[in-house]
């Protein structure tokens, strides 16, 4: 049995206000975390939380991971960012082209994303996350098909994409170049094993798979730290009851 995604976890420096701008951003509500942060509950078949967690290191760098946002038509793009605006998005640059049908944004702490422009077939029958889009190995991307049991639904050009089953977003790799890593990200996964399993027997397996045990410094209750082949870290929480 893999491990099951429950979160994507933001370190934030105000993490309540931060997690009322992707409240009204995604329409999802906000509720108490027993993990000492704030927790976004998905209304649609995303199948993970969206946890934000504080933190005093600030933001530097472009970030691993950033969400792609789909949209049912131009009117509707618009009206994304224009709420996104409204709740305290910035446009910013990050070398896109003037032709290309996406609208780069950041939250108020730089977080980036995209708001996808309609048509686009690859995301075509996900939700309103299209994508969890990720700068990443190949290799990276078959560690994660494996840990989480989700199936490639894309692996050409070194670019790869897996998505869970059950539906809600694609997480997608890139290929290379792939950045260098500078610092510990300021998104991570938050993994729990399959219901009444072992952990360790978890945190074996996902070693086993390329994954190694690290220490960041932070410590949550019970959570082992680790980090998959490409670096980037993740939790593996006790099993889920």
């Amino acid at each position: 049995m893999a491990s099951q995604l429950v979160a994507l976890s933001f370190d934030a420096n105000d993490p309540l206000p931060l997690a009322r701008f992707w409240a009204g951003v995604l329409g999802w509500e906000m509720a108490d975390d027993s993990h000492d942060g704030i927790t976004l509950l998905p209304n649609d078949d995303t199948g993970f939380r969206i946890r934000f967690l504080a933190t005093q290191e600030k933001k530097t760098d472009p970030n691993q991971t950033h969400f792609d946002l789909t949209s049912t038509s131009l009117e509707d793009q618009e009206q994304t960012v224009a709420r996104a605006l409204e709740l305290g998005a910035q446009h910013i640059d990050v070398g896109q082209l003037p032709e290309e049908d996406h609208v780069v944004l950041a939250d108020p702490e730089g977080n980036e994303f995209c708001v996808i422009g309609p048509g686009n077939n690859f995301l075509a029958d996900c939700g309103f996350i299209g994508a969890l889009a990720s700068d990443g190995s190949q290799e990276v991307g078959y560690f994660w098909s494996q840990a989480l049991g989700w199936p490639l639904v894309w692996d050409q050009d070194q670019e790869t994409a897996i998505r869970s089953p059950h539906g809600g977003p694609k997480i997608t790799w890139g290929g290379p170049p792939v950045r260098p890593k500078t610092g510990k990200n300021r998104m991570h996964f938050d993994l729990a094993p399959p219901a009444h399993s072992d952990q360790q027997a978890e945190v074996d397996r996902l070693v086993s798979l390329g994954a190694t045990r690290i220490d960041t410094g932070q410590h949550g209750v019970g959570q082992v730290v680790m980090a998959d082949p490409d670096g980037n870290e993740f939790c593996v929480l006790p099993s889920i009851a």
